[in-house]
Parts: structure tokens; sequence; C-alpha cells
């Protein structure tokens, strides 16, 4: 006799291969610097970005453990989910640089040269983050989240506009601090 598998369980599998790729290319990527250090001119803010995405890609596969409430499943319900860890995905694809044999790899240059790009499909993310509840239970988020969320949006919208290098060594740190303390606020146990 077959056990019958819940809803979410099967649908799990797809997000978490794909969450499960972003974190493979973010690690590939300092895999990449390790290996080829000796041709990588290193900028600290790409780092701290990769860094950040990692983290962001851990808590949200943590923080999919509460999706498996959910008791029906539409297409639009499942193409929400699957739209930020696809996103997650770009992203994670975008912020450190592929690694050529033998070229030497500026990392800043990567940086800024994908700025515009990498701070959109943030924005873009964070939209559909929002949007998640929404199309799941028909409720915005609650006020601790939303403002973690419009904390996020403003910094990166205003990233994606500039390219005054300290704003982004300054946007960084206070970027990874905020996702710890939101981590830290809603996010320390599995519900």
């Amino acid at each position: 006799m077959a056990m019958p598998v819940d809803q979410f369980s099967y649908l799990s599998v797809l997000l978490s291969i794909i969450i499960g790729l972003a974190i493979t290319q973010i690690l590939q990527g300092f895999r990449g610097i390790v290996l080829s250090r000796s041709r990588v001119l290193m900028y600290w803010p790409a780092l701290v970005w990769a860094a950040m995405l990692l983290l962001l890609n851990v808590q949200s596969w943590w923080a999919m453990f509460d999706l498996r409430e959910v008791v029906t499943w539409t297409f639009p319900k499942f193409a929400v989910v699957l739209a930020q860890t696809i996103t997650q995905y770009l992203l994670a694809g975008i912020v450190l640089p592929d690694f050529p044999a033998d070229a030497p790899i500026d990392l800043r240059r990567h940086y800024f040269a994908h700025t515009r790009w990498f701070f959109f499909l943030l924005v873009l993310m964070l939209f559909i983050s929002l949007s998640k509840p929404v199309v799941l239970t028909g409720h915005l988020t609650d006020r601790t989240d939303l403002g973690f969320h419009a904390a996020f949006i403003v910094m990166a919208t205003t990233a994606a506009f500039t390219q005054r290098e300290w704003y982004h060594k300054i946007m960084s740190l206070s970027a990874i601090v905020l996702l710890v303390i939101y981590i830290a606020a809603l996010f320390m146990r599995l519900q």
C-alpha cells in the first residue's frame, strides 16, 4: 500500500533543487576565488554580497518549512514561491564572475558591470517575497517583516541607480547586518 505524498513535499523538491543550485553557484564562486587567487583583484563588497546571498538562500530554505501548512496548492501559489527561488538563483549566478583558465579577474569591475541587473533582481525578489503571503493566505505579511522588506527595497533601489562606491560599501555592510537581525527577529526557530 503506497503512502500518500502531501502536496508540499512533492512541490518542495523542485524548490530545493533551485535553492541548492543557487548555493552551489555561490560556493563555486568562492572556490574560483581560492583557486585563482593569484589572478583575482579582490573587492570586498562583492564578497559581502556573495556571503549575504548564501545566508539568504539558507534562510529561504529554512523558512519554506512553514509552507507545509498550506493545505491546498494551486499553480499560482506554487508559481509565486518558484519565482522567488528563481530570482535567488539568478542573483547567485551573477554575484561573482566565472573564472576563466588564464585571464585576470577583477571583482570590482564585475560588481559594477552588473550592479543595475543585480539590484533590480534583488528588488524583484523582495517584491515577490512580499506578494507570497498575499497569494498563499490572502493577507499581507506582518509589520516587522514588511519593515525589513521596505528597508531592503529602498537600499537596493538606490544601489541600482548609483555607482558611488562609498554607498555600495556602506550599503553592503548595512545589508548583511540587517539580514542577520531579520533572521534573528523572525526565523530563529522552525514553527
